[in-house]
């Protein structure tokens, strides 16, 4: 079995080869390291592959040694000033004070200000709260002392502890319990790692995590804004599409006292999404729910719990299966996919549907070299769809559904309105692509699809309504 250990080792020659040694004499090992002391001079992550009993005995023989932090709510950085006359060798005491309790110093800043005065400001790493109080006590007999607030100012003036804080932030504010909160680190961490190997900058890593967690959370509650927009298809029949700041779109179509759904969002946002449906319609909570989903992405697929029913492709309900069973789903089987995919997870509390509720509506089909290829048909009300499966240009998996009587296409996210996305969206849309790489599996592969599913609609005008982004309305001509 594999771990991830994310251990806690002095800034010091042979804290790794004291950790190294001890997994090498239990027979453990070693599948992934990393470590980089600009960003965090303490933290270093390591992945071990073990029988039960030897990680078991790991897990020991490093808390033994102190790499492992069991309480690491206690960490932290204490920024402190000290007010110091401004005269040679007045900051020693301080020094000599600081070496006695072991702090590390990880900042020091201060400049003359044409006063009798120097302002020391020092950041100090503690792992204790009880010994920085003593500290206090005896600085104070020194020269005055102010402890200045470290989490909320604007510089960065630590790095000592850099994954802890980081994570912390997103962790409180996202409400993640302590299993998903160190998820969370373990996966910043290998974000950073995969994509520090393409180029990127780490700290362009973490500042789109961040910000990615930040618009999440903030469009909670009474914050959640969606555009909402009612389309006529018949006498009978309504689409009403739903399109939230983050993640995808959820499209109710409406027949008499029947509804299916098209895909459904982010987990994050059920009761947000529920309380909508509710309005949209009134007997939502007595009347069966069917879902169809176009791909098996999570920010299509986060509400699939809550319905009774859920429509797929054979590979996406391949993908949702092995998901529940705890294994990869399509996404993370991509090594440059898998970091942001369990992000998505952790931060917006993405639970697995049962398979039991999965209907498979379309079998792959291997024949044909067309990027799209017709996988069968698909009724609901007086819409009748042919389904067409994609390649994987996106995600393996991926259909489109085509009604040529009412020249209404659903695209999933081979065919998104880019042009249309409100200011929120477009916000929210910056940072999967820096984070994956690519939000499509094959670039080149997703643009031969959409090149043919335009190509394959009849003359006319069509309505298209894409994963992501407004209704999109195309007008074929007879060369179209």
């Amino acid at each position: 079995m594999k771990k991830t250990y994310i251990t806690t080792m002095p800034d010091d020659i042979g804290a790794f080869l004291k950790a190294s040694r001890l997994f090498s004499d239990l027979g453990i090992n070693i599948t992934r390291v990393s470590y980089n002391k600009a960003i965090d001079s303490h933290t270093l992550f390591i992945d071990a592959m073990g029988t039960e009993e030897q990680l078991k005995k790991a897990d020991e023989k490093l808390a033994e040694i102190g790499y492992l932090n069991g309480d690491k709510s206690e960490r932290g950085v204490v920024l402190i000033e000290f007010c110091l006359r401004d005269v040679p060798g007045s900051v020693t005491d301080v020094l000599s004070l600081i070496d006695d309790f072991d702090f590390n110093i990880s900042y020091i800043s201060s400049e003359e200000n044409g006063t009798d005065y120097q302002y020391f400001k020092m950041g100090l790493f503690v792992d204790d709260p009880r010994k920085i109080k003593t500290f206090l006590k005896s600085a104070e007999k020194i020269c005055p002392v102010k402890v200045l607030d470290y989490n909320h100012t604007e510089k960065i003036f630590d790095n000592s502890i850099f994954y802890e804080s980081f994570v912390s932030e997103i962790a409180r504010n996202a409400r993640l319990s302590d299993e998903a909160r160190e998820n969370l680190l373990i996966n910043t961490n290998l974000a950073m790692q995969t994509l520090d190997e393409r180029g990127l900058s780490p700290y362009k890593t973490f500042d789109s995590i961040g910000k990615f967690a930040e618009l999440i959370s903030r469009y909670k509650g009474e914050n959640f804004s969606p555009r909402i927009t009612a389309h006529t298809v018949s006498d009978n029949t309504e689409i009403v599409l739903i399109e939230p700041p983050c993640g995808s779109n959820t499209a109710v179509i409406k027949h008499g006292d029947e509804a299916l759904f098209i895909d459904c969002g982010y987990a994050c946002y059920k009761e947000e999404m529920q309380n909508l449906f509710r309005k949209i319609l009134p007997d939502y909570d007595n009347m069966e729910k069917r879902v169809l989903i176009t791909h098996a992405d999570v920010d299509h697929a986060g509400l699939l719990p809550f319905f009774d029913e859920v429509l797929a492709s054979e590979k996406s309900a391949e993908c949702l299966t092995a998901e529940y069973e705890g294994r990869d789903g399509l996404r993370e089987q991509n090594r440059l996919h898998k970091p942001y995919v369990n992000i998505c997870k952790t931060v917006t509390g993405y639970t697995p549907v049962n398979p039991e509720k999965i209907k498979v509506i379309s079998k792959e089909r291997n024949s044909g070299g067309f990027p799209l290829q017709s996988v069968g048909e698909f009724s609901f009300g007086d819409m009748a769809f042919e389904i067409l499966e994609g390649k994987g240009g996106h995600l393996e998996g991926e259909i489109v559904l085509v009604d040529y009587i009412n020249h209404i296409v659903f695209s999933g996210d081979i065919y998104v309105n880019t042009h249309d996305l409100t200011a929120e969206q477009k916000e929210y849309n910056r940072y999967a692509p820096i984070l994956m790489t690519s939000v499509d599996t094959d670039r080149n592969l997703c643009s031969a699809e959409r090149e043919y599913l335009t190509g394959r609609l009849g003359v006319g005008k069509w309505r298209i309504f894409g994963g992501h982004g407004g209704k999109k309305d195309l007008s074929v001509g007879q060369n179209g």
